[in-house]
């Protein structure tokens, strides 16, 4: 089994930033794309940002040049950077982690548990 604890959501003023972490621990062998997505009521989740083993990253055209994604491969944690921040962001944001548990086994995707971000105008 993989836990995912995911850290740093809050109330913000626009303009403001925040920083979310999300650390997985457990049954790993390896770890391949870390990611964040987010969902507002009513709405399906979708992709913010995700960043491969060796650091190429991806971000949803809405966050470009304002959010940065970050990991640590030894510390299996993957950081959120979000600067100037909208309140159109205002979300519940939930990391995800393609894990692979052992050696020539299946991988398998995670969830974390999801942070609530609210940005005030």
């Amino acid at each position: 089994q993989v836990q995912l604890v995911e850290s740093g959501g809050g109330l913000v003023q626009a303009g403001g930033s925040l920083r979310l972490s999300c650390a997985a621990s457990g049954s790993i062998f390896s770890i391949n794309i870390m990611g964040w997505y987010r969902q507002v009521p009513g709405k399906q989740r979708e992709l913010v940002a995700d960043i491969s083993t060796g650091g190429r990253t991806n971000f949803a055209d809405s966050v470009k040049g304002r959010f940065t994604i970050s990991r640590d491969n030894a510390k299996n944690t993957v950081w959120l950077q979000m600067n100037s921040l909208k309140p159109e962001d205002t979300a519940v944001y939930y990391c995800k982690i393609s894990v692979l548990p052992a050696v020539g086994g299946p991988w398998y995707d995670y969830w974390g548990q999801g942070t609530q971000v609210t940005v005030n105008s």
